[in-house]
């Protein structure tokens, strides 16, 4: 299936080193959207990695990190939601958002299975699938996604992918998350000196939660 190129990409930024894992981010999307029990559009994952080691001088040393990642959906450039998706309800607009049909949508959850962020959140209320917008009824108001607005240490910020992406400490990848090439996502981070390098011992701490 062919994605046609959006007319503007908009996309997320997360600057890793504000974010203290207060979730005003996860709670404000919630109430914003009258979202059901079991059921949110942006998780804040909690890592940790490192440990307490005695060396040969009998004196304990320890690497111990911690950090916390902000997720929702990506509005991957090649979101394998849509391509997956066998009643057409996934789709991907003019300004690069990867929403859901909702009268299209028959609830199989393929979209949901293969999200390598699990954006996509099946609602069992409605039988259909749910996921992030982007706010995008916001953006048409000029305003910012609710998740980004209500941020208080304005660890997040929303914009046009290019401009976003352009900071000189800005990756597509950080410790814990899928090969960018997976789905060439559109969210660009900042990472915090806590993230030592993707494929170490990083542990995720609140697994139900997420």
């Amino acid at each position: 299936m062919s994605i046609n190129a959006p007319e503007s990409q908009f996309g997320f930024s997360f600057d890793q080193k504000r974010c203290t894992g207060c979730r005003t981010c996860v709670i404000a999307c919630k109430d914003y959207h009258d979202l059901g029990p079991g059921i949110m559009f942006r998780t804040v994952h909690e890592y940790a990695a490192g440990a307490w080691r005695l060396n040969e001088e009998g004196a304990w040393e320890q690497d111990v990190t911690a950090f916390y990642v902000s997720l929702s959906c990506s509005h991957c450039a090649n979101p394998v939601c849509l391509r997956i998706c066998t009643a057409g309800a996934v789709l991907k607009d003019a300004r690069g958002f990867v929403t859901i049909d909702h009268e299209a949508c028959t609830g199989c959850q393929l979209c949901a299975v293969a999200c390598p962020y699990h954006a996509p959140r099946f609602d069992e209320a409605s039988g259909r699938v749910e996921k992030c917008d982007g706010c995008s009824a916001r953006i048409a108001q000029g305003r910012a996604p609710v998740c980004v607005e209500a941020c208080p240490q304005h660890a997040l910020g929303f914009g046009l992918y290019d401009d976003l992406s352009a900071g000189p400490r800005v990756v597509e990848r950080i410790a814990a998350m899928p090969d960018p090439v997976i789905t060439q996502p559109n969210y660009a981070i900042e990472p915090s000196e806590a993230v030592r390098g993707v494929g170490l011992d990083e542990e995720l701490m609140n697994p139900r939660e997420v």
